[in-house]
Parts: structure tokens; sequence; C-alpha cells
């Protein structure tokens, strides 16, 4: 098939460091954190707070803990289970696409992606921010980077998103599946849904109305036009149908949010709060997905799946277990090539 008629696929996710060093931590985190989307302060205020409070002292310890989780092919679990899930999407969709994976930052960047695609002769590109609920500081920069990029050259490619897909069924189906086997073994007490945090003023942003988000009681029960570009609000609504599709019992699972950082109040309630509580609730057996992350990473692996069960055991809990990521589950797998089909759609033919 020539390539002028094939469609290519720009997978994003976050990324990772190359190594699991403070000198290589200390690159990426620079990258992460310089971007006003991700931390929304005033230029000079972000600089300095960058430079003078965080990059002295955060990468020896990031370090350590991409250290604990690296694998043992020299990369990070991330950029492993993403390179497995870009081929097998790949075969999913056929000869007619031309599939690559990039990161917003780090390596492999979306400069290069799109340059690949070009110097194929690809001009018709679906780009898919895998992360299933939206935020300004994920699916907002990642989108930013690939328009400013893609409108760089003389001719600038069609361009198709795949839109936030926290209410694909596909979605829950999958991660109840590989939820099943966890609760099936451990019988857990009590079953967390553990996001991302986010800093309440991003939420308010999210909110044309300023009426809504985190101002009206059970803010986040339904989506309504309000809350629509919610973080929070499609965070609860994955929530709900992965419990639905799992069997958990209404009154034995709850969310939560994790990896906060600084001192302005992030959405509540808090993940590590949540954990250190439940033991003397009467929870000794505690089951935790992360349905933020398509693939499993430092949050999924370290951060729940060694810090948080080290935290659980200490204040009394008995045993804590992750539920895998949805990483290249086959039902995941299926769901994402319907996503990446359906935005095709909404780009013409090339002759």
């Amino acid at each position: 098939m020539a390539s002028r008629s094939r469609i290519g696929v720009l997978l994003i996710n976050v990324g990772t460091p190359e190594a699991p060093r403070p000198r290589e931590v200390r690159r990426y985190l620079r990258e992460f954190l310089s971007d006003p989307r991700v931390f929304d302060a005033p230029s000079p205020v972000r600089w300095f707070v960058l430079n003078f409070m965080i990059l002295p002292f955060r990468p020896q310890r990031s370090a350590a803990a991409y250290a604990r989780i690296w694998g043992r092919d020299g990369r990070s679990p991330l950029l492993s289970f993403s390179e497995s899930f870009t081929e097998a999407l790949a075969r999913a969709l056929g000869d007619g696409y031309d599939v690559v994976l990039a990161m917003r930052y780090g390596s492999p960047s979306i400069a290069r992606g799109l340059l690949g695609l070009r110097s194929r002769g690809i001009d018709r590109i679906v780009v898919f921010p895998l992360y299933p609920q939206a935020a300004s500081s994920s699916t907002g920069t990642s989108l930013e980077e690939v328009f400013r990029l893609a409108a760089l050259p003389w001719n600038v490619p069609a361009l198709s998103v795949v839109p936030p897909f926290h209410d694909h069924p596909d979605l829950a189906r999958s991660f109840a599946e590989l939820g099943r086997p966890v609760l099936d073994a451990l019988r857990p007490d009590h079953v967390l849904f553990s996001f991302h945090g986010l800093p309440e003023r991003h939420i308010f942003r999210s909110d044309d109305t300023g009426l809504h988000c985190l101002s009206v009681q059970d803010c986040c029960e339904r989506i309504v036009p309000a809350n629509r570009n919610c973080y929070r609000a499609q965070c609860f609504m994955t929530a709900r149908a992965i419990a639905g599709a799992a069997g958990c019992d209404p009154a034995r699972w709850s969310v939560s949010f994790q990896s906060r950082l600084g001192r302005d109040p992030w959405i509540r309630p808090y993940t590590d709060e949540i954990v250190r509580a439940l033991p003397a609730r009467g929870v000794r057996r505690l089951a935790v997905f992360c349905p933020a992350f398509v693939a499993d990473c430092l949050e999924t692996l370290e951060e729940i799946g060694i810090g948080l069960r080290e935290m659980f055991l200490e204040h009394g809990g008995e045993e804590l277990r992750l539920v895998p990521s949805l990483n290249a589950h086959p039902v995941w797998i299926d769901a994402a090539a319907d996503l990446v089909r359906g935005a095709a759609r909404g780009l013409a033919s090339v002759p």
C-alpha cells in the first residue's frame, strides 16, 4: 500500500527518564516541570521553585524510586509496556496504518514521531493521547505540543484526535478482567481506585461556569455541561464503570488521588491518607486499581505497589495488591483500535 494512502497514528504518553540516575532524572524533571500546563505558576516563580526547591533535592529521591522498578533490559517499565502496546496495536490495525510511539517529555519525542511519519510520506495523522481522563497537564499539553510542531512545516498534515476515553465500555471491561484474578485470590475487604492527582485550581479552571466543580455537593456524581471537561468527574465515572464491571460491592470501594506535590490543596481524598486510615476501619486486605494509567509506571509499580503497600502494612493492614495496568491486554488493544478507526474517519482521503 502506498505511503500516501496510509494513516499515521501518533501515540503519546507522558514520558520517562532515560536511566534511574539523578542526572537523567533531573533532565526529565526540568523539562516536565518547566511546562506551564503542569506547573502553572508565573514564570519567575516557576523558575525559582524549580531551580532552588525541586531540582537540588528531588532527582536523588526520584532516581532511587525508579531504580526499584527499572527493567532488567535497561529501560523503564513505562517505555517497555508502551512499546509492546504500540506493536500490538499496529498488528490489530493492519497495513493501512503506521503506528509510532512518542513521549511528551523525554524520548522518543513528539518531534521525532512526527518527523518519522512525514519522512514516510504520511500526511494524515490520528493523534492518540493515552490518558483516559483529560487534563490540561496531560492531554492539553500533549496536544498543544503536537499542534505546534505539526504547524512548522510548509505542508501541515491533517490531524484527527482521539478524545478522552474515560467512558469507553471496553476500558472498564479491560480493567475488570485484569482485576478479577486479584479480587478472586485476595477477597479484599475494600477496593480502592487511585487516580493521579491534580491541584484543585486545575479543576476550578476546567469549569467554564465557575459554579459547579468543587463548589456543589457531589459535583462529580454525574457528568453535566459544567463539568464535562473536569478530570475529577471523569475519574469518578471511570471508577463507577470498573466497579460495576468487576462486581464490586458498592459499600466496599472508593476513589482517591495520589502523587500530590507541594503545599497547595490537591483534589481529595488523598490516597495516602485513605490507606493509613483503612486498617482502623477493619480493612485488612486491600486491592488497588490505578485507572488513570494505561501502562504500568513509577506511579503504579513503585508508588502504589511498593510504597503504599509498605504504608498499609505499617498501619495494621495484612495485604495490599496492585491490579496490573492495561499494558497490552487484548481487550484494551481492541478498544484502542476502535478508537483509532473512529478518529480516522474524520480524515479526508489524500489523493
